[in-house]
């Protein structure tokens, strides 16, 4: 993969250990023209599908593509209105493709996008598909959980270290293709990066099984492409029981 420079970038994904097809689904997206990239930047895209073997690959699959094409093609607006709309699209996308495969009712996925235009992050998602900002002093959750666990948490009925164990920590309450309108949870304004800094995105397979501080030390201490493969490496140590995938942009 050629890139331009300012970032490392890896991503990697694994079926895991108990699965047998995988439902995660990645991409990484810049323009060949120079002039649309610097008008778009970089696309960072990450998706968790769900809804059976076919149907899960099916929904991740859609929403990527749907999306980077989205942004892509987008002749008015901004990065912000571009996410927004592309994950808009996509989830009538993959509503409209269960409607005409029944087999697959019920079929969604989480996704989680970040766009690096020069110093500027935006990003948005839906589901429980994370993605952490970090550099060397700390690392952050930029996304929160959609998920049950993720609203006990806010409501202040369950502590953190009590989810990572709790039957339900698995079960969403927002996903694309799911339920009548999904609005995707992106900021107003974006983040501003500088060198040295990295963003982190992921599925439960990971972070189901690695906590935040390792995936903060294995990023800080390795290449991207290093820090993937240990950290799935670890993720299936763990007993793996999920697909996992990982991206790292590191700036440089």
């Amino acid at each position: 993969m050629n890139l331009r420079p300012g970032i490392a970038y890896a991503g990697l994904t694994d079926v895991g250990c108990e699965r047998k097809n995988n439902e995660d689904r990645f991409a990484y997206w810049e323009p060949a023209s120079d002039e649309l990239f610097a008008r778009k930047g970089r696309l960072v895209l990450i998706a968790d599908g769900m809804g059976g073997y076919e149907g899960g690959q099916e929904a991740s699959r859609i929403a990527i593509e749907t999306i980077e094409h989205v942004y892509a093609e987008a002749t008015e607006g901004d990065p912000h209105t571009w996410l927004d709309q592309g994950f808009h699209i996509a989830h009538g996308g993959i509503q409209d493709y269960a409607s005409r495969h029944p087999e697959f009712h019920g079929m969604g996925t989480t996704c989680a996008a970040a766009a690096i235009h020069s110093d500027k992050v935006y990003y948005a998602h839906v589901g429980d598909s994370r993605i952490y900002l970090a550099n060397k002093e700390r690392i952050r959750r930029l996304t929160r959980d959609h998920s049950y666990v993720g609203r006990l948490i806010e409501n202040g009925l369950l502590q953190p270290e009590e989810a990572e164990s709790h039957p339900q920590r698995h079960i969403l309450t927002a996903a694309l293709g799911a339920g009548q309108s999904v609005s995707a949870e992106l900021p107003e304004q974006p983040l501003t990066v500088t060198a040295g800094s990295f963003l982190i995105l992921c599925t439960d397979g990971l972070w189901g099984q690695v906590s935040d501080d390792e995936i903060y030390k294995e990023a800080l201490d390795s290449d991207p492409a290093h820090a993937c493969r240990s950290l799935i490496d670890l993720a299936k140590e763990r007993g793996g029981p999920d697909n996992i995938t990982v991206q790292i942009v590191r700036f440089v």
